[in-house]
């Protein structure tokens, strides 16, 4: 008799094992609706409330909704049961880039393309407060059309994770490929130790090798701290230099990737990602909520929102007041803690009104602007340095008189989002702000990060 598939939640056929890690294992799936192939990761629950990783699976859900980069896997959504947690991930054929380097080393050329798709990707996650810390070949990905996707966010820190000094101080990564600050167990830069395992991948790519290698590993640690590094006689000059930079174990004096990018060796058919579209940022705590809700159904708050359903305010209590409050921030307990610019202003125009307005914002910015459920996305179309700007803007009902809009920037630059607001979003809504001591000014926006 023919086996029947195992769907799950009523929305994926799960198909043939992948692998696994230490609490999880990994499934090619078929999206019933799309019918688009995904890779289903399935954890244990008991486990990871066993070993007390809970935070860590809170962190990586968060931080994977952060990173949206054409060069990073994809995650779609997160269900549960009552005793796994379910990633929908982007499903990425290709396989890892180590095993093409395990058939031999790669030519210069392909592995600039490489290292370039890195990069971007690393520099994205950075510029999104968050840093890998287990950067090598087996977390690298390679699509059917060659291109180059980061994944395993398990050890990822965000930027709230340091501590007082600005420095991290957990030590985690790859023995062959962690920095030397983090063996000689200092505080470290993420960034800077990310910059690192970056140079040593691009030499395993480009030599078949690792640079720092040694059967007694206190002796490859002693070869790391030193940056003792031998450079294949195929190396060229400019090639050596570049490296020496990247493979400084001094992190002061290490290149960044903002010098880095300008270097000749890397500026060589060098063609910046074109960024995706950001997911709605409130996704990141509904999909944390549903990961360890003890309700064995599907989450229906965390289904996928049709794009052309009427907009609605959200209903704000005491509660939510207290908690949209700076010093009342709860928002850490759930690990998304996102860094993101962030707006608020009160109205006691309708949520049409500040709807109506907001379309005319982005109509005279050239903005496209979606709408659901109190939430206003308007999506820039000009790409800037970060790629295009995305602006939350969501609606709170506090009553049927008094409503809270908070903007939030989802995807762009932080400064250019600041301009944006600073030269036409707030003088744009000066006619509907409403302040209990003037009736006349607008209220300046109460400032807050998360």
């Amino acid at each position: 008799m023919e086996k029947k598939p195992t769907i799950l939640m009523n929305r994926y056929e799960l198909g043939r094992y992948l692998g696994q890690g230490t609490f999880a294992k990994v499934y090619h799936a078929r999206n019933l609706a799309s019918n688009q192939s995904v890779a289903i990761k399935v954890i244990n629950k008991e486990k990871v409330l066993r070993v007390g990783m809970i935070d860590q699976i809170k962190r990586e859900i968060s931080i994977m909704r952060l990173v949206r980069h054409p060069n990073i896997v994809q995650l779609h959504e997160v269900m549960a049961s009552k005793s796994k947690i379910y990633f929908a991930m982007e499903y990425v054929r290709g396989g890892e880039l180590f095993a093409r380097v395990a058939r031999g080393r790669l030519k210069e050329d392909a592995a600039r393309k490489y290292f370039h798709q890195l990069i971007g990707a690393v520099d994205f996650c950075h510029s999104r407060g968050v840093y890998h810390r287990d950067l090598k070949p087996e977390n690298l990905l390679v699509d059917d059309n060659g291109n180059l996707k980061v994944s395993d966010f398990g050890l990822s820190a965000l930027q709230e994770c340091q501590k007082q000094d600005g420095l991290l101080h957990t030590t985690c990564g790859t023995p062959a490929y962690v920095a030397p600050e983090i063996i000689n167990k200092k505080g470290y830069d993420g960034a800077k130790a990310d910059i690192w395992s970056c140079g040593v991948i691009l030499f395993v790519l480009l030599a078949g090798y690792l640079p720092f290698h040694d059967a007694n590993l206190m002796e490859m640690y002693r070869k790391i701290s030193r940056g003792d590094v031998k450079y294949p006689q195929w190396f060229s000059s400019d090639l050596r230099r570049f490296m020496s930079r990247l493979l400084d174990p001094n992190p002061n004096t290490r290149i960044t990737i903002e010098k880095l990018v300008e270097y000749p060796w890397f500026k060589k058919g060098y063609k910046p990602a074109v960024m995706l579209a950001q997911s709605q940022g409130s996704n990141s705590l509904k999909d944390v909520q549903v990961a360890f809700s003890t309700d064995h159904k599907y989450n229906e708050a965390n289904k996928v929102e049709q794009p052309d359903s009427p907009l609605k305010p959200t209903s704000l209590n005491a509660f939510d007041i207290i908690s949209h409050s700076k010093g009342f921030d709860l928002s850490g307990l759930f690990g998304d803690r996102e860094q993101k610019a962030n707006s608020r202003f009160m109205t006691q125009k309708p949520a049409s009104a500040i709807v109506s307005k907001l379309e005319q914002i982005a109509e005279t910015e050239r903005f496209m602007v979606k709408k659901q459920d109190g939430l206003v996305t308007l999506q820039g179309s000009k790409e800037g340095r970060k790629g295009q700007l995305a602006i939350n803007a969501e609606i709170f009902e506090v009553t049927p008189a008094f409503y809270v809009v908070e903007v939030k920037k989802s995807a762009g630059d932080t400064l250019e989002y600041e301009r944006f607001c600073n030269k036409d979003l707030r003088p744009s809504l000066r006619d509907i702000c409403w302040s209990s001591q003037s009736e006349e000014k607008l209220p300046s926006m109460t400032e807050s990060s998360h």
